[in-house]
């Protein structure tokens, strides 16, 4: 039996990591840390499976205690400040969790377990104000935010460490995945949660920002399957993850607005130049193509499948809360 720590257990892809791994047989356990109010909703169906351990990316001596009490074989680092619009806000903190959380991540391992094999979550985002499309493992960093830029420093410090110290150390630069577990803060939560709250009678408009942006939008459950997949490969090499197919937001908004029944989107969502990002990433689009064919991963779930299955999620939350 294989034991995996998963930092960040609590998040969107640390719930469909643990429900994979745990399907794989492996022993479980998930670092959390301490919070006033509970935030286990997303692994609460499995936390009987699971064995939780405290830990903060910001103090390494707790990371150090964690690897020590799991001993893991895999160490799947998925905790971060990951909200983008919010790095703008508190750069100084998204830079000590999103960036040095992972050097401290990565000497806990070095010190304590160096025979672990590390997964480091990397991001579309690094991509920015992309150099060419669509972007591959070589294309070069232009971050737009202070999360772009935090994310980029894990990333090579990664791979800084995989070179010098030999680590099996990778990092998967994945693209936006999205579920029924999104957190609301996030676009396509947002979207569906507001469409849910209108059918419901609960609300009139959706406030919007930039409607034109474009992303690589794919299903979470699917992306943790190459997370994994990742760190059972002979040579650790990093691989981008996507569906290599863009939409803007406006599509998104059509397809949920029109899954609840509401028709024309536009009757009901208004744009808000305050919801606008200061340095906008328009149009970023996955060539995932190395990783098909080393990994053997493709997505299963297109796009509209992910919109309906968002929509159908938050109908239903709506409607138990009501």
């Amino acid at each position: 039996m294989k034991t995996a720590l998963i930092t960040g257990i609590t998040g969107q892809d640390g719930s469909y990591l643990a429900e994979l791994l745990l399907d794989k047989g492996y022993r479980v356990y998930g670092m959390t840390r301490r919070a006033s109010v509970a935030t286990d909703e997303r692994i609460a169906h499995i936390a009987d499976r699971l064995t939780l351990i405290p830990g903060d990316l910001l103090d390494e001596a707790s990371l150090v205690s964690a690897i020590r009490t799991a001993q893991p074989d895999e160490v799947y680092n998925l905790a971060a400040q990951s909200f983008v619009p919010t790095s703008w806000n508190q750069p100084v903190l998204t830079g000590d969790l999103t960036g040095l959380g992972v050097a401290r991540m990565l000497e806990a391992v070095r010190q304590v377990k160096p025979d672990a094999r590390f997964y480091q979550a990397s991001s579309s985002e690094m991509f920015g104000k992309v150099r060419e499309e669509p972007q591959t493992e070589r294309t070069p960093f232009y971050p737009r935010s202070p999360y772009g830029v935090a994310k980029c420093y894990g990333h090579f410090l990664t791979v800084n460490y995989r070179e010098s110290y030999d680590l099996y150390a990778v990092s998967g630069i994945l693209f936006n995945h999205e579920s029924p577990r999104r957190g609301p803060e996030f676009v396509t939560r947002k979207i569906t949660l507001g469409v849910a709250r209108i059918a419901a009678g609960l609300a009139d408009t959706l406030p919007m920002g930039n409607l034109a942006a474009k992303r690589d939008w794919g299903f979470a459950g699917d992306y943790v399957e190459a997370m994994w997949r990742m760190l059972q490969q002979d040579v650790p090499t990093d691989y981008v993850i996507g569906t290599g197919v863009t939409h803007d937001v406006m599509e998104f908004c059509a397809i949920a607005f029109r899954r609840a029944g509401l028709g024309d989107w536009q009757r009901y969502v208004r744009t808000d130049p305050t919801l606008y990002r200061p340095a906008e990433v328009d149009h970023l689009r996955a060539d995932a193509s190395r990783a098909r064919a080393e990994l053997g991963w493709a997505p299963s779930t297109d796009f509209e499948g992910l919109v309906e299955m968002m929509v159908d999620a938050d109908l239903a939350r709506v409607a138990v809360a009501a």
